[in-house]
């Protein structure tokens, strides 16, 4: 296809703009230095650029348009009614400015919603500011770091982190000037104890963990982690990444847990991808209500306001609070649902494990004994042997209009790949996913070069990862005619 560069021909314009009714100026004279002579912008017929743009949006990949089966990312289909809610005028001509007074209905969704994440997840408290899960993470570990200090042992900076867990998760740590200290997963893909018990020492400041952990099983021990934790006066972070397997059927805080954060973008059903917006929502324990950030949405029987009055806070995590949007989408997935809001969980967790059982016995399951949740992690070391790895298995369901799965994540099983087909999947899809792969294997035996050549359908082929990423190309280059 060719690009609108260079559909460009001299003399041709798709638009029509009425005649001036104020005194022209030279954009050169305008702007002196910073005029770009050189610059020079396409000129195509209307046709040329609706044809364009429409024949752009055929190559995109969404959720809306095919299975999107990447683990630990909760890619489900977004509500259409969650998304013409959140362009009602009334909210969206709403000034982050406006007087309380005229605010109160916009006050409201963020106490409702606020109201209804500490019900479902066993919270004393919910903070809606953080404008994403790693945001979540940094207010997580700030709030930790303010609890510990506040009570005089600023000794404790380490952080237990397990080594299946998400990337952002040391690195939040870090950035938070904490000592990260990796423990180790056992042969059942849980936390191993005994290397947890060992590394419990009592200049440790919490523990981050992920349940459902990121291979898909869940943490059965996770009551006697933050008795533990709470013995040796730390506290438990559990990253809510994962909450979809757990959304109306547990409440962490109920374990023990005091701090998590939720991705509002993945569990209740708003746009994820594409760098956001997205929600990172934090729930705290009792004990950690005192150090939230402000301003807090209150309601005093009467009216909705915004509370300051918090002298231990960390502080704003925003400019104003939290992305709105993404807040009324939440609200209004977790209201569709109602008391039924457990059926998420469910149908997650049951399709994860029918794929599973599908794909039984076509890659390596390196915890085969071990029930999954949510979602799954395979290996394709099977296939080393015919020189085929994990990223050829996911270029060439490409070509067979299946996102892949994500690979080479967690680092603990080697050719990864990790599945977590959602709950929105229908019985139909999975199956037809589960075909394609199975054939991929197969194909990938009798003639491993086809497989290793895909995709060979999708605009653009394979790449040079690592110098995509050191030596990228951000400008097009064109000559006009």
């Amino acid at each position: 296809m060719k690009l609108i560069f260079e559909l460009s021909k001299r003399g041709r314009k798709s638009f029509a703009l009425p005649s001036l009714d104020v005194p022209e100026v030279s954009l050169e004279e305008y702007l002196g230095e910073h005029f770009r002579k050189e610059l020079d912008f396409p000129e195509v017929s209307e046709l040329d650029a609706v044809r364009h743009y429409t024949n752009l949006s055929k190559l995109n990949y969404s959720v809306d348009t095919n299975f999107y089966p990447l683990g630990s990312c909760s890619m489900k289909y977004n509500p259409r009614i969650a998304e013409e809610i959140s362009r009602w005028e009334e909210f969206t001509d709403m000034h982050p400015m406006t007087p309380e007074d005229y605010a109160q209905g916009s006050l409201e969704v963020i106490y409702r919603l606020k109201e209804l994440l500490k019900e479902l997840g066993g919270f004393s408290e919910v903070s809606l500011e953080p404008a994403a899960g790693a945001q979540g993470e940094l207010l997580g570990l700030l709030l930790m770091r303010t609890y510990h200090t506040d009570r005089g042992k600023e000794y404790k900076r380490k952080i237990l982190i397990p080594d299946s867990a998400h990337g952002t998760n040391p690195a939040s740590a870090a950035v938070c000037g904490f000592e990260v200290i990796t423990v180790k997963s056992d042969t059942n893909g849980e936390l191993d104890w005994r290397d947890f018990s060992d590394k419990l020492k009592d200049d440790v400041a919490g523990l981050m963990i992920t349940n459902p952990n990121t291979l898909g099983i869940f943490e059965r021990r996770i009551k006697d982690m933050a008795q533990a934790l709470h013995e040796k006066d730390a506290l438990l972070y559990m990253d809510g990444a994962n909450f979809n397997a757990l959304v109306g059927i547990a409440k962490p805080g109920l374990w023990g847990v005091d701090i998590m954060h939720f991705n509002l973008h993945k569990t209740f059903g708003t746009p994820h991808g594409g760098g956001g917006p997205g929600g990172g929502a934090v729930g705290v324990s009792e004990k950690l209500v005192p150090y939230l950030p402000v301003p807090q949405v209150e309601f005093d029987g009467e009216k909705y306001f915004l509370s300051w009055d918090r002298p231990k806070s960390v502080g704003k995590m925003l400019s104003f609070y939290g992305h709105f949007s993404v807040m009324l989408k939440a609200l209004a997935y977790i209201l569709s649902y109602g008391n039924e809001i457990s059926r998420v969980a469910k149908y997650a967790v049951l399709n994860a494990r029918y794929l599973r059982h599908l794909l039984k016995g076509c890659l390596l399951d390196p915890y085969e004994h071990v029930p999954c949740m949510h979602e799954f992690v395979l290996s394709a070391l099977n296939l080393v042997q015919y020189d085929i790895k994990a990223i050829d298995i996911a270029k060439a369901l490409l070509d067979r209009g299946f996102y892949a799965p994500t690979v080479y994540f967690p680092l603990i099983v080697k050719e990864a790949l990790m599945i977590e087909p959602t709950e929105t999947e229908s019985v139909d899809t999975l199956r037809a996913f589960a075909k394609s792969l199975m054939e991929i294997i197969e194909e990938a035996k009798r003639d491993p070069q086809k497989v290793k050549a895909s995709p060979e359908k999708t605009p653009v082929r394979r790449i040079k990862e690592v110098e995509a990423n050191r030596k990228p190309v951000l400008r097009y280059a064109f000559k006009s005619s």
